[in-house]
């Protein structure tokens, strides 16, 4: 069979995972398809790749395909999600300065409460520099939504900025910024070369966050749907693969060569097994749904994941929020999930909205046959 050429890029993340698996592991050759993964620098660098015909997909914020929905980004063409690639995977954390000061307050370093967090930051009348991979990434939503509900005001007690994940350790040990919020395994890696402190997991803020997601420019999935069901299916079979118990360590070793990550497989397990190392001294943490690759809706792109998001960017913007979430909703595609994954054993919803920021009670949506047992979906 003669396989497709179909070129998808990546940032060197944990939650890359999918795509990297979908290679290595011949998912994507099973489908046809001879994917070439291309490791990008930056975001933007990313989003300019997908936008202008470089590469025909992209593990990509979620965010980004609702900005472009939005005209938030001159000269990119429509973008649109797929399918979610993972949920949560951040971590938030902080100088050793910072650090120090908190410490001062007796604050407990447990790693999991946002709420007596963001009040400790508040309480120090310190304005903060943090960085971000992005300024339209989920890492900046969570962010300002956290921070000015525990009391803080933006631009005032704190002030975000853009600096790309591999950057964010050499950021922090240089005195740019005293915190930051990045995907693993770069928050890792921050603790380990520059002395920085894992203060919450993003979970904490949001407990089911659509970190990333497939994204293709939308006049290319038009103009090539077989390319765009093999992809999808490629995809979607490594992230229930990554799913399974006992892989995390095989899935460690394929990211961490140079063409992938470049690290050491123990420090990318770590985001996959939710065991991380907080600070220098070695203190572990666990975590359970750090990172959601599958299960239960993980993959589902539901739309009203992409409201909250058009929503909270027409509030920062100042766009009309009712035509914001509508356009918003456009571009997270349940349609063709529905369309390109039936028979492969992915959760096939009825309906295409949840309850976003509900209470810690478990949520249910109709099945085909049963009903779906939604994980817990709250915020701080």
């Amino acid at each position: 069979m003669k396989l497709r050429p179909l070129s998808a890029g990546f940032i060197p993340l944990v939650d890359a995972a999918p795509l990297i698996v979908a290679k290595e592991l011949g998912f994507a050759e099973e489908e046809g398809l001879a994917l070439d993964l291309v490791s990008a620098p930056s975001w933007s660098t990313l989003r300019d790749m997908l936008a202008f015909g470089q590469i025909q997909a992209a593990h990509m914020l979620s965010p980004v395909p609702v900005a472009s929905a939005l005209g938030l980004m001159n000269g990119i063409p429509r973008l649109n999600a797929l399918m979610v690639l993972s949920v949560n995977g951040t971590v938030f954390g902080i100088s050793e300065s910072i650090a120090q000061r908190l410490e001062n307050t007796s604050f407990a370093f447990d790693f999991s409460g946002a709420q007596a967090a963001g009040r400790a930051l508040a309480e120090l009348k310190t304005p903060l520099r943090i960085g971000v991979p992005f300024i339209l990434s989920m890492h900046h939503e969570l962010v300002s939504l956290w921070l000015t509900r525990s009391g803080m005001v933006a631009g005032e007690d704190f002030q975000i900025c853009a600096v790309p994940p591999p950057m964010m350790a050499q950021a922090v040990k240089n005195g740019d910024l005293d915190a930051f919020c990045v995907g693993e395994p770069w928050g890792s890696v921050t603790v380990e070369r520059a002395s920085g402190i894992l203060l919450v997991p993003g979970s904490a803020i949001w407990s089911s966050a659509p970190e990333k997601v497939l994204a293709v420019r939308e006049d290319w999935a038009e103009k090539h749907p077989d390319e765009t069901a093999r992809l999808m299916r490629a995809t979607w079979r490594a992230a229930e693969w990554l799913g399974r118990k006992g892989n995390s360590a095989m899935a460690a070793e394929f990211m961490a060569v140079d063409r992938y990550l470049g690290l050491g497989p123990d420090i990318i397990e770590r985001a996959l097994t939710g065991e991380l190392i907080v600070n220098s001294q070695g203190d572990l943490r666990k975590t359970p749904d750090f990172l959601r690759l599958h299960g239960s809706d993980t993959c589902f792109p539901w739309k009203s994941k992409a409201a909250w998001i058009g929503e909270s960017l027409s509030c920062r913007y100042g766009l009309e929020p009712l035509s914001s979430k509508a356009s918003a909703e456009s571009v997270f595609r349940s349609d063709l999930f529905r369309e390109n994954l039936a028979g492969l054993g992915a959760n096939m919803t009825l309906v295409s909205d949840a309850t976003e920021d509900a209470s810690n009670e478990i949520q249910t949506a109709e099945d085909h046959s049963e009903e779906l047992i939604l994980g817990p979906n709250r915020f701080l």
